[in-house]
Parts: structure tokens; sequence; C-alpha cells
């Protein structure tokens, strides 16, 4: 089981077909892959977890595979990194691409990666979706999150991929980057206060 429940999945189901009305179209259940399909890999990851799952289809699925930058790195910092996706959230920006993807339009199917920060989906997969036109695509999201599950994504793919018909995400939950900083909190506490 990918550590997302089938009750908060016929849930996530229902919410997408309802949130995505004229935007984009939504399926209850994901419609098999054709065997036949154009596929594209694209992906962001900070601290690997999207990453090796994009690595993973790709190898198994063939077709292309696309690393979303965005033109200015985020810092290797995590909370500095927390602190700039907060603003950016907030501020509604959408920070410019390194690249967008060659062709997009060769592909009908798009296998779409991404971490969830502060409960919606990075500003970059926001600049990355505004990027690239959607009509008649297949998107198909896998999502890694730190604990606190997909937040407002399916929302955010929903207005931002229009026209294209979104299948059921694959969830995982792989939040190690918080949990290690957490327990090495949690350890100086313990050896200041001695």
């Amino acid at each position: 089981m990918n550590g997302f429940s089938r009750r908060a999945l016929m849930a996530t189901s229902m919410l997408l077909s309802v949130m995505c009305g004229k935007r984009a179209n939504a399926r209850l259940n994901n419609m098999p892959l054709r065997s036949d399909a154009k596929i594209l890999v694209a992906y962001f990851t900070r601290s690997g977890n999207t990453q090796v799952i994009a690595g993973t289809l790709y190898r198994n699925l063939g077709g292309e595979i696309f690393e979303i930058r965005p033109a200015h790195p985020y810092p290797e910092d995590y909370e500095q990194t927390v602190a700039q996706a907060k603003q950016e959230r907030d501020s509604g920006y959408e920070p410019p691409l390194a690249t967008t993807v060659p062709h997009f339009n060769t592909y009908d199917t798009v296998f779409l990666g991404f971490p969830i920060w502060g409960e919606t989906t990075p500003p970059v997969i926001r600049s990355f979706l505004h990027a690239h036109d959607w009509k008649g695509k297949i998107l198909r999201p896998f999502i890694t999150h730190g604990g606190y599950g997909v937040g407002n994504s399916l929302s955010v793919l929903a207005s931002h991929a229009v026209g294209a018909t979104i299948e059921t995400p694959f969830v995982m939950e792989a939040d190690q980057e918080r949990r290690t900083l957490n327990e090495v909190r949690g350890w100086l506490n313990e050896i200041r206060h001695v």
C-alpha cells in the first residue's frame, strides 16, 4: 500500500472531481496506461525522494524524463528553503523555470511528481503547469509528503493544468529530512540541558 488509505483515496477522488469542474477532467478510477502512450516523467525534488519514484517510473515505462528546476535554485539549507517557499506561496509568486520541456505537445501522458510544501504544491510546480499547454493530456501525479497529506495540491493541479484529464495520484509519505532535523534538535536539547 502506498500510505494512502482507501477511504482517503475515495474522498480525494470525489473532491478532485468536484474541484476540477470546467478546468480539468478528473477520473474516479485510473484508466489503464495505453501501450502506445508517449510518456513524459517530470518531477521536482528537494531531498531525492520524488526523484527515486521518477527514476523507477522512467525505467519501467520508458519515454522521457525531465527534472523541473527553478532558474534560481532553492537554498541548500532546509529551513531557508521552507521560509522562501512559504513567502512564495503566500504572495502567489511563481518562480521562473530553468527550462521548459522541449516538444511538450508530443506527449499524451505526463507523470508529474513533486513533494508537498506548506500543504500545497511547491511554487515551481505552479510555474511548470503554467508554462505548458495541458489540453488533451493525461496527468498522472505522484506526490510525496512529510506526514500531512496532499493539502490543496489537487486543486492546484485542477486549476493550473487546464484541459488535462487528471488521474488519481500515487501518494507516499517520505519525511526523513524533517524527521532527521527534529531528531537532531531533540538530541541537542537533551545534551544542552544536562
